[in-house]
């Protein structure tokens, strides 16, 4: 017995309950209300609940308050990927696309396409360390924009403020954006006065030299534009906008990172993920709640395709072209990842024999790094499986430590440079050459992109008249 059910948002759901694959009834709507959802159980009228099979599409957050609820019942819920009901609903209502068709397609899943199907397990977009990490994710790159934002406007007061504040803003750095950004501003506040401004908001690591610095770079800028140069007091306006944006994202992305140290510490009290090599603390927060429980999966195979390092499988008799990564799982995971495995291959021996022997061809660094990232992700598993912690090995499977792992990978495992530059060059080249060129296409009938230059000679012309 399947109950398929169409998951809305805010409208009603609608379900299909079906024997064998045969619908008994269809269309049933209602909504994520307790009182709904006591008459819809009563509707089905189970003998025993563990025969029934609820299938879900992973609709926002929608669908898992049903999953629990179910859950709690003791029924099984097991969800499908929206893109193969999709095709499957494609198939069955060619001309036809409704929220009852929906949940019928859904409650024959289970006959139709039975390996398609994932049991939910887990509290998936509920987890409170899968939310906080992506929460952390979103936060850092808004913080980034800001701070390009104001490197484009410090550009217009000249390349004096850049050159003693940086690109790596600090606390000190943001709070005298906030505040001075207008050189009329600086120059009235004084030497003393801006150097134990900047002390006291870096706690003594700023001394009067960076004061001095900013002093002669407001003086610089006047300078720059003139008697008759732009609004300055504008200008300052907006970039305290911008400082204070980054003000308050400096302080949530903070908070957020102590709550995923205490959570990731439940999650992996015996620091499992955190022993691999290139793994920091963020890092290990990030896997541990993406992934979430590694015993859900079937195989070490099924991790890596839930991450996306793997490629893309199109064969046809002997053709079998390289597409690249599906790209299919989770971008989160996958940054994360990335960023390791580059760290992780300056440490692992056997991390960094693969490199090298990869760049020893036309590859990319980038294609090169996305194979040791499905690696590290593949024995970072292994090791979470089975509670042992990650160990650095030599590429004769001697036992080393992360010291001796760095000294052995600078040693032996160096890439040259100018094997680097040529294949690079090459791999340009072969790029140039598929490029599509319209011009190179272009038939004569075609119209050009360029303006015409032909002339027309007027003396050949003749003209026949009647």
């Amino acid at each position: 017995m399947t109950l398929g059910i169409d998951v809305a948002c805010r409208a009603e759901h609608q379900a299909t309950f079906a024997v064998n694959g045969r619908p008994v009834w269809r269309g049933r709507k209602f909504f994520t209300r307790p009182a709904e959802l006591e008459r819809l159980w009563a509707d089905l009228d189970l003998d025993d609940p563990a025969e029934l099979t609820v299938v879900l599409e992973p609709t926002r957050n929608a669908w898992i308050v049903l999953a629990q609820w179910f859950r709690r019942r003791g029924a099984r819920v097991v969800m499908v990927p929206t893109t193969q009901s999709a095709d499957l609903r494609a198939y069955f209502s060619k001309h036809t696309k409704n929220d009852r068709l929906d949940s019928e397609v859904l409650a024959r899943l289970p006959l139709l396409h039975p390996e398609g199907l994932r049991e939910f397990t887990g509290n998936g977009s509920a987890d409170p360390l899968r939310r906080l990490t992506k929460q952390r994710s979103t936060m850092v790159k808004r913080r980034t924009a800001v701070y390009s934002r104001i490197d484009a406007q410090l550009e217009l007061l000249g390349p004096g403020w850049y050159a003693v504040l940086g690109s790596d803003y600090g606390k000190a750095a943001l709070a005298f954006l906030a505040r001075y950004a207008d050189p009329h501003a600086v120059l009235r506040l004084g030497q003393a006065r801006l150097a134990r401004f900047l002390q006291a908001r870096s706690r003594g690591q700023y001394g009067p030299e960076p004061a001095r610095a900013l002093v002669a770079a407001a003086k610089e800028t006047l300078l720059l534009w003139g008697p008759d140069g732009m609004d300055f007091a504008e200008l300052a306006a907006d970039i305290a906008a911008e400082a204070e944006q980054a003000i308050f994202l400096n302080g949530q992305i903070k908070e957020i990172e102590e709550r995923i140290a205490n959570l990731y510490a439940e999650a992996d009290p015996e620091g499992i993920i955190a022993s691999a090599p290139g793994v920091g603390p963020v890092t290990s927060a990030v896997i541990a709640g993406r992934v979430g429980d590694p015993h859900r999966f079937t195989s070490l195979a099924a991790i890596r395709a839930y991450s996306g390092l793997v490629p893309k499988t199109s064969q046809s008799g002997t053709r079998d072209p390289n597409l690249g990564l599906t790209k299919a799982g989770d971008p989160l995971l996958r940054e994360a990842l990335f960023m390791a495995a580059d760290h992780a291959r300056l440490v692992d021996p056997q991390l960094a024999a693969k490199y090298v022997r990869l760049m020893s061809g036309d590859r990319h660094r980038d294609s090169a790094v996305c194979h040791l990232a499905a690696n590290l992700l593949t024995r970072i598993a292994a090791c979470w499986r089975t509670g042992q912690p990650y160990v650095i090995r030599d590429v004769d499977g001697r036992e080393i430590t992360e010291a001796e792992g760095k000294a052995i990978v600078k040693a032996r495992y160096k890439i040259d440079q100018k094997k680097r530059v040529a294949a690079a060059g090459r791999r340009m080249k072969q790029r140039r050459i598929q490029a599509a060129d319209r011009e190179s296409q272009k038939s004569l009938s075609a119209p050009t992109s360029r303006p015409a230059t032909t002339t027309v000679d007027t003396t050949q012309i003749t003209v026949e008249v009647a």
